[in-house]
């Protein structure tokens, strides 16, 4: 068996090569334009583990080793770094250090999504993306309005709204800059519709992701992109390592007396957490008790911090709901007959705030 550490980047790669069986190290630097980095894999025979950081761009790596049927581990990017004893870093001792790591079966392997989930979650961070994209394009045109003394708020995507908007009297520049404004919102129009279709079919399509929509709030896109990041439910022994892994529990200081409570972490996938705070503000609306936490977080410490723990609390009942395989009703239901035991898992996703 030939077992390689590599610093992968980019534009090139640095490898550290032991074969278990002569006991010869080989290191060598790979760079990709050229083909080297190919031709070194395609000649390796036997078994064959590469293991590299969590690092993006390497799509066509994990394709190059799939097709060559050499076997690839991803590693924690952070606890290889944290293994590091010494303060002098390249890309030599990179390599070698996950060389070292692999042969003495320490490598902090991670969960990766399948070819299939991974192309999947494209289709919604391309949604996320573009509606983002016309949120602005709204924005500015909603500043022209109102620089003309035309304040419409959601009115002014009505037909008699966008009338009122394209016969406002402007400046040559500023009526070019709302014809085309309108034009590119009429444009991000088309795809974001074909989008959200496609999304509504794939989550129909999806047991768990279905079973999510059953949820006030959630919808196709906030469902999928919470089953897709969160992968195997069973990974995650309590809820309270979803919301680190989503990024949405508070940084903590402690030290001896003193402990400082900060902002979210923000680790993990941005998309599921933008799409979280946003099902969150209309489950709020619809849900009972996450309508009186936003009040109640509100009123002592302001929107912001209530939008964040109400999407806090929001991923914990996704997660004990694909947990337990139970729709929001089922859910209930059980909480319910749980209501004598305030130490059940459950009460967490539904009793009261702590914060």
């Amino acid at each position: 068996m030939k077992i390689i550490g590599c610093d992968f980047h980019t534009r090139q790669q640095q490898v550290a090569m032991l074969d278990d069986e002569s006991g010869e190290l080989v290191e060598r630097r790979l760079e990709h334009e050229e083909g080297e980095a190919r031709r070194f894999y395609e000649q390796l025979r036997g078994p064959v583990i590469v293991g590299i950081e969590a690092t993006g761009y390497t799509r066509w790596f994990e394709q190059l080793l799939a097709e060559m049927g050499h076997e690839l581990w991803v590693g924690d990017a952070a606890r290889i770094r944290a293994s590091v004893v010494r303060k002098q870093k390249n890309d030599e001792r990179d390599a070698a250090h996950i060389l070292t790591l692999l042969v003495e079966q320490r490598f902090p392997r991670i969960w990766m999504p399948t070819p299939a989930e991974r192309d999947l979650r494209q289709l919604v961070l391309h949604r996320v993306k573009l509606v983002q994209m016309r949120t602005k394009v709204m924005n500015q045109l909603h500043a022209l309005a109102m620089g003309e003394g035309l304040c419409r708020k959601k009115k002014l995507w009505s037909q008699a709204g966008r009338a009122e908007l394209e016969a406002l009297p402007l400046g040559p520049w500023a009526a070019q800059r709302r014809k085309e404004l309108l034009e590119l919102l009429d444009q991000l129009d088309k795809p974001i519709a074909k989008l959200q279709q496609a999304a509504q079919e794939q989550a129909a399509a999806h047991p768990g992701a279905a079973r999510l929509m059953t949820h006030p709030g959630v919808g196709p896109l906030t469902s999928l992109s919470f089953v897709l990041t969160i992968g195997r439910v069973e990974r995650f022994r309590r809820s309270r390592q979803v919301s680190s892994y989503l990024g949405l529990d508070p940084r903590l200081n402690c030290s001896a007396s003193r402990m400082r409570i900060g902002s979210i972490s923000k680790q993990g996938s941005s998309t599921t957490r933008w799409l979280l705070v946003e099902a969150g503000q209309t489950a709020a609306r619809k849900d009972p008790e996450l309508r009186r936490l936003y009040q109640r977080l509100k009123f002592r410490r302001g929107s912001q911090i209530a939008k964040v723990a109400v999407a806090r609390r929001l991923a914990v009942r996704l997660y004990w709901m694909l947990r337990r395989q139970a729709d929001y009703a089922e859910l209930m239901a059980q909480l319910v007959r749980m209501q004598g035991s305030s130490g059940s898992a459950v009460m967490e996703a539904f009793g009261p705030s702590r914060g």
